[in-house]
């Protein structure tokens, strides 16, 4: 919080102050609990222990990062303020904020510092506890012939060291090109730190839109790639070169991608005007980044893609349910999953075909384990359940259908923006019920923990 309020300090601005007390408040608080505790510090958690302080982390860090938005100039009430510090934390990128382009520095730089430390945390509680926890997420790697991360360090704390590295590098990397393709130094930091965690946050109300030109588009672009990939991959390609980039996860994600740019580009020069409304390699770009932008789950848009059109209103519901790759910053449905999906549909109509045969599902050269098969699927029969009773309980509060069912979706998955006038990329969550964004707060936090870390402290068996 300290670096907001020397932000503000700077340009003169009030909310220095907002910051400053915040700060105290929240160190207060942290100070009161390793009192309270005698400054004890268990040496080894179990796993009751990890889902718990998992759970309860994130939420608390939610809680916490909310104070600065009542305090400052964003004047925001507390279900609003705990809203945006939700999304931002959980790098989903919605926002109840309107009059970005009037903030201070200090708000505009707290947003995207809670993206950005959102995203590394997201990234080191992917790769250090899920696999403790084995909820279908990075145990599947362990087996995975491609991805060495449990051997490329003998400690956890030089893999988290090195995946941070990598991570400011690749800011840092993407800050530079944005400032390259014409954004001021403020805009291109921020700009770049949200592109790379995949949150979405933006300066503006207009996001990408707001700046001239097109070359930003492509930053952004590549810059979501970059955060939507493994870190453990950057690693891995360092150490092993191009053996590194046989990756069956990272293949299938680019893959993913430049099939989804080729239907949306082929769609909209075909059936739309968008071909003759603006020179074409303009209406590529905007095609390009919006699309990269939901199926890496960041929520960046250079225009409202929901007005588009029928197909393209269903084409990008469709992928907000398709993320990037395991070890990413990227959320939704990770692309892994969706290809243990299809494997085992596969093994299971060849065993229908012959019953006797004995079949093995196979990723990346390696048998995958029933258990992390299930896993998987359990994860995604969950997902749906849970999209499916949410989305039931927005419409009861009085949203539309696509605001109530693209408004979970977007929450779980992080994507940020949904469809629609409401909450699509042209409009914000402002106007939203206070109890429908506290709905949301919650889906964002099941999305972000993998629903299944969550839900399993509802069970009686856990609290036996």
């Amino acid at each position: 919080m300290t670096f907001p309020a020397m932000a503000d300090a700077l340009v003169g601005s009030p909310d220095w102050i907002a910051f400053i007390l915040s700060a105290f408040v929240t160190a207060g608080v942290g100070g009161a609990l390793v009192l309270a505790s005698g400054g004890a510090r268990p040496t080894s958690l179990s796993v009751r222990q990890t889902f718990l302080l998992t759970t309860l982390a994130w939420a608390a860090l939610s809680a916490f990062a909310a104070i600065p938005f009542v305090l400052s100039s964003t004047d925001l009430g507390l279900v609003d303020a705990l809203y945006e510090a939700t999304s931002g934390l959980t790098t989903a990128g919605g926002t109840v904020i309107v009059g970005l382009d009037q903030l201070p520095p200090g708000p505009l730089l707290w947003r995207i510092l809670l993206n950005w430390f959102g995203g590394i945390g997201l990234v080191a509680m992917t790769l250090l506890v899920f696999p403790f926890l084995r909820v279908g997420g990075m145990q599947l790697f362990r087996t995975e012939s491609s991805d060495r991360s449990d051997k490329l360090f003998g400690r956890a704390s030089d893999l988290a060291a090195t995946i941070a590295t990598v991570y400011v590098a690749i800011t840092t990397l993407s800050a530079i090109g944005f400032h390259l393709a014409g954004l001021p130094w403020f805009d291109a930091v921020a700009h770049g730190m949200s592109a790379v965690s995949t949150g979405g946050f933006s300066t503006r109300d207009a996001s990408l839109a707001a700046f001239p030109g097109i070359a930003h588009y492509w930053v952004a672009t590549v810059s979501m790639i970059a955060g939507a990939l493994p870190m453990t991959f950057y690693v891995r390609f360092g150490l092993h070169g191009r053996g590194a980039a046989h990756d069956a996860q990272v293949k299938a994600f680019l893959s993913f991608l430049a099939f989804s740019w080729a239907i949306m580009a082929t769609w909209a020069f075909l059936e739309t005007d968008m071909a003759t409304e603006m020179p074409l390699h303009e209406a590529l770009a905007h095609i390009v980044v919006n699309v990269t932008s939901v199926v890496t789950t960041t929520g960046l848009a250079s225009d409202d893609y929901g007005a588009w059109g029928g197909f393209a209103t269903v084409a990008f519901f469709a992928l907000f349910f398709v993320g990037g790759c395991t070890g990413s910053t990227s959320g939704s449905i990770k692309i892994f999953r969706w290809q243990v999906l299809v494997l085992s549909l596969a093994a299971q109509m060849r065993r229908m075909v012959s019953p006797h045969r004995v079949t093995l599902v196979n990723y990346g050269g390696k048998v995958i384990p029933d258990e992390v098969a299930q896993s998987v699927v359990n994860f995604v029969v969950v997902y749906v359940i849970t999209f499916v009773v949410l989305s039931l309980a927005l419409a009861w509060i009085g949203l539309d259908f696509l605001s109530a069912a693209s408004g979970v979706a977007s929450a779980l998955s992080g994507v940020g923006p949904g469809l629609g006038q409401v909450i699509g990329p042209a409009g914000n969550y402002a106007t939203l019920p206070d109890s429908a964004k506290l709905l949301l707060c919650v889906a964002m936090l099941l999305g972000r923990l993998e629903i299944l870390t969550v839900l399993v402290l509802l069970t009686p068996g856990f609290w036996k």
